[in-house]
């Protein structure tokens, strides 16, 4: 097949057009053309009355080999490369021991179903609920403000992802196409077909818990076993081998491969490893505040007279700026249409985040303003970078009044630094409340400092984002993992054989597609270790 990129034709155009614009692209006739789809749909809205929709399809005509040679100096026009998936290895049948993965995150599920796949019938540890229970003990704390520590938005079946918005892009580098095996097992799962075509796709919270759910069953079915509300305390660790894990209930299981997939909020796992002599190293994060603006302010900056339009949906953005006290602020996990909420892992902490549905149709935009912090303003400790989290999580609970309602202040009051006493125009989503109070003490000072002068220059990109309205709450802490948990050219760590470090709490991914991108290189690196010592 032939692949034509950067296909490039007006917002609302007849069905008819891609046709006619391929035709004219590869100098053929209709009768030439055998078949097209769409591979690939983005939208330009650079100039937002003028927006177009860009196009990669995947074609088959009668003479690829004569349009390739004529067409040879033309970048956009190339083979259809293969996207299709394949296995590494398959699992002997006399294999007597099986691997071992802890955590039910996108990462930890498709290191999972890889090896359940290749025939390895892994053993999957969670120390959480399965999703519909963890869904709703989730709700208790926003609805009723009743917390549950092994069972939240950072832990349970489907991890952190589940509560988000559910965004299915990265921009790591995936020369194999893993990105597009993690795509098609979702809509497999039944995650709607467009996620394959559309270059942001999104599921939404509600239909992740469907296809997390769908996903458990194929992997039971293929001989994997699946064990919620199994914390594993420790990890045995002889002669620098991983041996076995021990549960919470006293449970030992032997294996000498272990995936480590347990998200970036395990702080008590990481702490266990580290003592146990893992080698761990501190890394960099962000920390800072949600801001909520009306989702039609976004909308009519972004798309202007198309706002509105279906195929557009929702706007979103991204920005950054540089602050002359060197600090970096960035938007991080922008949610269109969605909800800011709760999701702490501790009791007696406050931290939040941003959550869609499917349908983006809630009335507020939300994003994290988050400063980029490095291992400098943590020194010491390798695990110092919790410790920090910690407390500002702490001081966040405590101004929002110890009720796990969360501290909030109005953007023009912020940027005044005067308390904020009521909403105006934007009602926050938080819940199970905000406390409206001045957030000049919930980050450090370089941090205030650095989102203070932002939110202005922000404002120039996208008119009214400083809009004195607008809501802050805070705080953003969980943007990554604070810790890096190195690991080898085999995946492994590197001063313990057999285990694999992976995903966002090992710091070797940010999102749900890379999360699941790693954990399928982790899967292989992991089978083809077991085949080599079988």
């Amino acid at each position: 097949m032939l692949r034509i990129t950067e296909l490039k034709l007006p917002l609302n155009h007849p069905e008819s057009a891609i046709k006619s614009t391929i035709l004219v692209k590869l100098g053929i006739t209709e009768a030439d053309l055998i078949t097209y789809k769409v591979f690939r749909r983005a939208h330009d809205a650079r100039k937002k009355n003028d927006i177009h929709l860009i196009y990669t399809i995947d074609l088959e005509t009668k003479d690829e080999k004569g349009i390739l040679l004529r067409l040879k100096d033309d970048p956009k026009i190339t083979i259809t490369p293969d996207t299709s998936y394949r296995f590494v290895t398959q699992a002997p049948k006399n294999l007597l021991t099986r691997p071992i993965v802890i955590g039910t995150g996108p990462c930890g599920l498709f290191a999972g179903l890889i090896l359940a796949q290749m025939g390895f019938c892994p053993i999957i540890l969670e120390r959480g609920k399965e999703v519909r229970e963890r869904t709703k003990d989730t709700f208790g704390l926003w609805r009723k403000r009743q917390f549950n520590p092994e069972s939240n938005v950072q832990f349970g079946e489907g991890g952190a992802g589940t509560f988000s918005d559910g965004k299915l892009y990265t921009q790591i580098k995936d020369p194999n196409h893993y990105g597009r095996k993690v795509l098609t097992e979702f809509v497999k799962a039944g995650a709607p077909a467009e996620i394959l075509t559309v270059s942001k796709p999104h599921i939404g919270t509600y239909k992740l818990v469907t296809v997390v759910e769908q996903m458990r069953a194929k992997i039971e079915l293929l001989g994997g076993e699946i064990r919620f509300q199994s914390r594993v305390d420790k990890i045995q660790i002889e002669n620098n081998q991983v041996q076995s894990v021990t549960l919470t209930n006293g449970e030992t299981i032997a294996s000498n491969h272990i995936v480590l997939a347990v998200g970036h909020s395990a702080r008590d796992t990481f702490k266990m490893l580290y003592e146990s002599g893992v080698y761990i190293e501190a890394k960099p994060f962000s920390v800072g505040f949600r801001i909520e603006h009306p989702q039609s302010l976004i909308d009519a900056c972004r798309f202007g007279n198309n706002a509105g339009d279906p195929i557009l949906g929702a706007a979103d953005y991204k920005l950054v700026h540089h602050c002359k006290n060197g600090r970096s602020v960035y938007s991080f996990c922008m949610c269109p249409g969605g909800t800011v909420v709760a999701a702490t892992s501790e009791a007696e902490h406050v931290v939040t985040n941003g959550m869609s549905q499917y349908s983006r149709n809630e009335r507020n935009a939300n994003s994290g303003i988050v400063v980029g912090i490095t291992p400098d303003d943590y020194p010491g400790h390798p695990l110092a970078g919790i410790d920090y989290q910690r407390r500002l999580e702490a001081h966040a609970y405590i101004l929002g009044g110890k009720t796990y309602s969360a501290p909030g202040q109005l953007v023009g009051d912020f940027l005044a630094n005067t308390p904020s006493t009521s909403s105006g125009k934007v009602l926050p989503s938080y819940l199970p409340d905000v406390h409206l109070c001045n957030l000049d003490s919930a980050l450090p000072d370089y941090a205030i400092e650095a989102i203070r002068e932002a939110i202005p220059a922000f404002d120039k990109k996208i008119p009214g984002f400083a809009m004195p309205d607008a809501v802050l709450t805070g705080v953003e802490t969980r943007t990554s993992s604070p810790i890096r948990i190195k690991r080898n050219e085999h995946y492994q760590s590197i001063n313990t054989k057999g285990l694999y470090p992976a995903g966002e709490g090992a710091g070797y991914a940010g999102g749900i597609l890379s999360a699941a991108v790693d954990g399928i290189k982790v899967a292989e690196a992991l089978a083809l270790d077991m085949i080599r010592i079988k």
